[in-house]
């Protein structure tokens, strides 16, 4: 498979020197949104700037420069390389796949590299919900490193760079905030399906449920008439999480006409989705809500053709705004879709 990579740009510690006044601008922007956007008691934890997210992304400078010529050339690619099968690789997402073949935990990377991957991962992710990530890919995938994989796109250092780890039930990303307009980088995915496909109503033991749970506090505080309009009968296509725009057909009830106390509930909702990412991550994410028009601009929708026990604890629902998705399938396991940017022309591809 032809592909091409070039290098460009001098390296920089974390990431390139023209990109710090866009990092500036989303830290600065989140730390006067979040109050509004995520909770005012969730301002100073999302507003801080995070160590470990500029680890993440000097390791993956690191990692990038111990590469062989022979494990560049399969694990890392221009910054627009277009897959003959798949497209864009660097933007697509998928609920199991591998973004390259080589898989972590075997002899392509040498024991350093593997310790990198490791680190970069555990960088993006909150330190508290380390084990339970594991505990995911435990479940999922015999382990981290047994089956997922890595790319790296342009160059680490650079104006322009992405580092993307794939396996079953993830999709997560780290660039630095080098890709303008969209949170982590582009859509991610997670799920986890904790040993049986066809989970029972309490989903025990996925360590993603407390986010349904969340999301069904705010179901138990409508009034009967915002009920019906939450009420969706078909759960969309769960990969159709591409953007509506501000003239979009939204499916579910639009929170701008909630309660403060249904608002303040959603917003909860929105702390706990957010809660596995580092700051960073939350920051950006924080910045495109707010410059949509925040959570007033969104719709919330639950699914009623796939209520496990039928105890109208809805496991399918979808959080959407103009260009703000995250679309969560309880049913039969937890499959999760986000996709979130501050424009909603940016395409994807899934």
């Amino acid at each position: 498979m032809e592909k091409r990579l070039t290098e460009v740009g001098s390296s920089v510690s974390d990431c390139a020197a023209n990109d710090v006044n866009r990092r500036d601008f989303l830290r600065v922007a989140a730390a006067g949104t979040t109050a509004g956007v995520l909770g005012s008691n969730y301002g100073t934890a999302v507003a801080e700037p995070s160590r470990a997210s500029a680890k993440s992304e000097t390791l993956v400078k690191h990692l990038y420069d111990s590469l062989t010529p022979g494990q560049k050339e399969q694990v890392c690619f221009d910054w627009d390389y277009q897959d003959p099968e798949r497209g864009l690789l660097r933007t697509r997402t998928a609920n199991n796949w591998r973004i390259t073949d080589p898989i972590v935990n075997s002899d392509f990377y040498t024991g350093d590299q593997r310790q990198l991957i490791k680190d970069i991962f555990e960088g993006i992710i909150q330190p508290e919900w380390h084990d339970r990530m594991y505990q995911q890919m435990q479940d999922d995938a015999g382990g981290f490193g047994e089956s997922q994989s890595i790319a790296i796109f342009g160059v680490p250092g650079s104006d322009r760079f992405e580092y993307v780890f794939t396996g079953r039930h993830m999709t997560l990303r780290c660039d630095g905030n080098t890709t303008d307009h969209v949170a982590f980088g582009g859509p991610v995915f997670y799920g986890h399906d904790p040993g049986s496909f066809d989970e029972g109503p309490d989903h025990d033991g996925n360590v993603f449920w407390s986010q349904a749970l969340a999301a069904n506090r705010v179901y138990e505080l409508l009034d009967p008439a915002q009920r019906r309009q939450a009420e969706v009968a078909e759960t969309p296509r769960e990969q159709a999480v591409a953007f509506r725009g501000a003239n979009g057909a939204f499916l579910g009830v639009p929170l701008s006409d909630f309660s403060q106390d249904q608002k303040n509930e959603v917003q909860k909702v929105l702390q706990k989705l957010v809660e596995p990412y580092r700051s960073t991550d939350r920051d950006e994410i924080a910045a495109c809500l707010s410059r949509q028009g925040g959570l007033d601009k969104c719709h919330l929708a639950f699914f009623t053709d796939h209520d496990i026990g039928n105890d109208r604890v809805w496991d399918n629902w979808r959080l959407e705004g103009p260009s703000f998705v995250w679309h969560y399938r309880g049913a039969p396991h937890v499959h999760v879709w986000v996709n979130i940017a501050d424009d909603s022309n940016v395409e994807l591809n899934a």
